[in-house]
């Protein structure tokens, strides 16, 4: 289900079929080495459409063909290009590209420019004490893993649960989970790690007072600063500075970009230069071996349409971990003596 189907359409123009077989490509039977040709099976297929839309337009009570209509009408609109003299197969990759005629709701996503894969992502949080996955989410493949927070958290308040600890990769640190914590929510992860171009001075190099808002670089210079606005420093100050070389080669001074949670991603670095740091970040492993036995009994492949009925069965997957956490826990017997 992770890929597009074909789509047969038949009709009739002077009692002979245009499009009757048990494929497209076989229907059309046309050379697709020669671009003219997929060019001509393509204009084929188009007009087709407009015809059954037209057709469909004058009918009335037929729900379930005018939303087979609506998909082949999107699926048109995405992947061809009707700007031209003639209709075009378009090049690269439309936003939220529908890949499944049967199911709707399912996208494609990359996990890094050589990784993709189509279809959904499962999410699990993982209690880190007792083993268990009190909460699970699915979102599309194209969508942010930060997007399945909000669903995440009303499930653990619905459950009663309160976090102390959030252990997660960077794509989740823009979440409203770690966005709107409170004081007594700590969050571990592993900072992005700050270069400059050139090997020049990097951010971590600049000091950076969060009460006072001041900002100060390498040579002495003080600037005020925001959360999530850039700061840039004089021209003539930076063209006078004796680190100038080792700095910037502007012509405009050097500007500094300040994170919205810069405060939080300077606690995070600082951390992971220690041990202590370090072996706290390792404890994040743990979530990822539930994750593999997660998949490994759920499958790589969606079971069902939607996002429903498939966070549905991811449910019922981390029940059936959560029953083999349990069963692996040692058994204590207990005595009580009544005289």
């Amino acid at each position: 289900r992770g890929q597009a189907a074909g789509t047969v359409v038949m009709a009739e123009q002077a009692g002979t079929p245009e499009l009757a077989a048990s494929s497209l490509k076989a229907a059309l039977d046309a050379d697709w080495d020669d671009p003219a040709a997929r060019d001509e099976a393509l204009a084929r297929v188009l007009g087709l459409l407009d015809r059954v839309e037209a057709f469909i337009a004058g009918q009335a009570g037929d729900e379930a063909a005018a939303a087979a209509v609506t998909t082949a009408r999107q699926v048109r609109d995405q992947d061809t290009d009707l700007a031209g003299p003639a209709p075009a197969l378009r090049r690269g990759v439309a936003k939220d590209r529908r890949i499944s005629i049967e199911d709707g709701q399912m996208r494609h996503g990359r996990k890094s420019r050589s990784v993709l894969f189509n279809g959904y992502k499962r999410h699990v949080l993982r209690d880190l004490d007792t083993g268990l996955v009190p909460a699970v989410g699915i979102t599309a493949a194209n969508l942010p893993e930060a997007s399945v927070t909000d669903a995440i958290a009303a499930d653990l308040d619905a459950a009663g649960r309160h976090l102390s600890e959030l252990h997660i990769d960077r794509a989740y640190l823009s979440s409203a989970l770690v966005r709107d914590r409170g004081p007594d929510l700590a969050i571990y992860c592993k900072a992005w790690r700050v270069r400059n171009t050139g090997g020049r001075v990097a951010k971590d190099q600049f000091s950076l007072d969060f009460a006072a808002g001041q900002l100060t670089c390498p040579a002495g210079v003080r600037m005020p600063f925001e959360p999530g606005r850039t700061v840039r420093f004089p021209a003539g100050t930076c063209a006078a500075c004796p680190l100038r070389a080792r700095c910037t080669a502007s012509s405009n001074g050097r500007s500094v970009s300040i994170h919205p949670d810069e405060a939080l991603l300077a606690e995070l670095r600082q951390r992971q230069h220690t041990p202590e740091g370090r072996v706290k970040l390792r404890e994040r492993v743990a979530v990822e071996h539930t994750l593999a036995h997660v998949g490994h009994w759920q499958g790589r492949r969606a079971r069902y349409l939607g996002t429903r009925k498939n966070l549905f069965d991811l449910r019922r997957v981390a029940v059936v971990h959560n029953l083999h956490v349990i069963a692996r826990q040692p058994v204590t017997e207990s005595y009580q003596l009544a005289a």
